[in-house]
């Protein structure tokens, strides 16, 4: 089992909004590094935590877990999608999602602030300087810091 976080504009699609449906694809990632971790890393069973950005205050709002093989993003295919990829041919696609389970919402946001405070998150890809990626990996140690930061909220 791997741990990732997914960052996600809540006014797009939030925690909220994963837990009213239950189970969603992850569609729309149209970065390289992002698409090959979803492609390529990403298993059933996998956890994750959901990071609100582009709102105040921002962090992670809850946990979701994967619970489909990676495939397809069927968005890049669909000239009317928002996420069409002229280049993308269902031959050869160029972009995949995994379905996202919702698991839990935390009682409040753990803020950004409060994390990068944290010396056991010291190490984090979310803690460093620049991190924009939208899919980022999770280290084992990282995920028990955040469990237990969620667990005193």
């Amino acid at each position: 089992m791997a741990y990732w976080l997914l960052k996600t504009e809540p006014n797009v699609f939030s925690i909220d909004d994963l837990k009213a449906v239950d189970k969603e694809p992850w569609d729309g990632v149209r970065n390289y590094q992002a698409r090959n971790f979803i492609r390529d890393d990403m298993k059933p069973g996998d956890k994750i935590l959901i990071y609100h950005s582009r709102v105040q205050p921002i962090g992670i709002a809850g946990e979701a877990e994967i619970v489909s093989e990676p495939y397809p993003d069927a968005t890049q295919f669909d000239p009317a999608a928002k996420y069409y990829d002229a280049k993308a041919k269902p031959e050869a696609p160029r972009w995949y999602v995994v379905d996202v389970q919702h698991r839990r919402t935390y009682a409040q946001v753990l803020p950004l602030s409060d994390l990068k405070q944290n010396p056991g998150l010291d190490g984090m890809v979310l803690t460093q300087k620049g991190s924009r990626l939208s899919v980022q990996p999770v280290k084992e140690n990282e995920w028990a810091v955040i469990q237990e930061l969620a667990a005193n909220l």
